[in-house]
């Protein structure tokens, strides 16, 4: 009988819970990612291009890269200002501070014609530049 109300004392007395509770925790993450998934999208700016999709892995760079955009009516933009085909390579000069090897990322529409990406990249090498690199759009879900 002793040893039967021992058991009923043990069992009435309430431990400590051992387990962490991570529900509260998870929601919180979860509307952090939703919130960063749509306003991620509204803090890249720039002249709105059309670009091809590729397979290729991203290239990651220490330098902010200059972005030389060329639109499907075939109109150039340095970074968000336009700019005339002429006026390319001194404008690119001015915005690298004459530092031939600044990144520099062609961005072309998917609906020009790759001669004519192909003649502003030659013009940027012909200008000295010699880190140039055409951008294109990653496909939804990585493309694996």
């Amino acid at each position: 009988m002793a040893g039967g109300l021992r058991d009923l004392r043990r069992r009435r007395r309430r431990r400590p819970m051992s387990d962490i509770n991570v529900t509260p925790l998870v929601d919180v993450m979860l509307v952090l990612l939703i919130i960063f998934m749509v306003t991620a999208p509204m803090m890249t700016s720039g002249v709105n291009v059309d670009l091809p999709k590729t397979d290729a892995a991203p290239v990651n760079t220490d330098t902010k890269p200059i972005t030389v955009s060329i639109r499907s009516d075939g109109t150039l933009y340095l970074g968000d200002n336009p700019v005339s085909q002429d006026a390319l390579v001194d404008q690119l000069r001015a915005v690298a501070q004459n530092d031939r090897e600044h990144r520099i990322f062609v961005r072309g529409d998917s609906h020009i014609d790759y001669g004519r990406v192909m003649q502003v990249m030659g013009q940027i090498t012909a200008g000295g530049f010699t880190h140039v690199a055409l951008l294109a759009q990653q496909p939804p879900g990585g493309g694996h």
